[in-house]
């Protein structure tokens, strides 16, 4: 019903679709075009390609929204041009996608680069297993809701608990950024805190992958967009290998809202023109 009430919005008929491009928000084997695993949906297996594919009679494909949304950036946005590009989006969890020579990086029946389910040691933040916890435990725009309302109670964010009381539903990227402004004691601390993890994580990645470029985007990254790039780039600095570290640009996302859906048509035109290479080659 979505599909057809863009269309109709758009003023496109039905015979004049090509194709769907689908994020979805969890994991999914992207070759039948299933989603294993949403979570904040409470959605498991459902197999969106087929669905949507017989609806509609069109070519489906079906893929991660963070991979969607750096695949967009790396084909029309901050990472165009770029030989590899690791797009980390700190929102609700923590999301990232990797861009390698034009393709994304992808295991063979499921969605990777699950950079917020990585586990840290160390720390009594968020909800500790074993001694450890979740990178996107440490460093979500959620995470940094729930500290917020502790600073709140405590009266170390002024500022944001005159804005939301403390109300965790109030705790958004807007009011988050407007007490780091203000100058909120416990603010700056949780975004100091938040960022180093958000380093560690990071710096995982470029001694494993080493991207020339990073994309960082999402809402707490578009409403404090100087905080994100250079504090990041300090913290990977110091925990990854320099020869790494050094040549990396690190942008802020261009295509905003739009990076899921101008990725996910991206990526179904580059992956149908490839199929179609490879079946005149064979």
């Amino acid at each position: 019903k979505t599909i057809q009430e863009a269309m109709q919005a758009a003023g496109v008929a039905p015979k004049g679709l090509k194709g769907i491009g689908i994020g979805c928000p969890g994991l999914v084997n992207p070759e039948k075009g299933v989603l294993i695993n949403a979570p904040n949906l409470g959605w498991s297996n459902v197999g969106l390609k087929q669905l949507l594919g017989a609806a509609f009679k069109v070519p489906v494909s079906v893929m991660n929204d963070v991979d969607a949304g750096t695949y967009g950036e790396y084909a029309l946005g901050a990472g165009k041009g770029a030989r590899s590009v690791l797009g980390v989006f700190p929102g609700t969890g923590l999301g990232s996608g990797f861009v390698f020579n034009g393709e994304l990086v992808q295991g063979a029946t499921v969605s990777a680069m699950e950079l917020g389910m990585i586990y840290l040691p160390g720390t009594h933040i968020g909800s500790a297993q074993h001694g450890a916890v979740l990178l996107e435990d440490l460093t979500s725009r959620l995470s940094l809701a729930a500290q917020g309302g502790v600073a709140c109670y405590r009266g170390q964010a002024e500022a944001l608990n005159k804005k939301t009381a403390g109300n965790l539903r109030d705790l958004k990227s807007k009011a988050l950024a407007g007490s780091l402004r203000a100058g909120d004691e416990g603010t700056m601390v949780m975004f100091s805190n938040s960022v180093r993890y958000l380093g560690l994580g990071v710096a995982i990645v470029v001694n494993l992958m080493a991207p020339d470029r990073i994309v960082l985007g999402g809402g707490l990254v578009e409403e404090l967009p100087s905080v994100y790039v250079n504090l990041l780039k300090e913290e990977v600095a110091k925990y990854a290998l320099p020869s790494l570290a050094k040549p990396i640009r690190y942008v802020v996302a261009k295509l905003g809202g739009n990076a899921v859906a101008v990725g996910a048509v991206a990526w179904l035109r580059h992956t149908t023109e490839k199929t179609k290479r490879e079946v005149v080659k064979a």
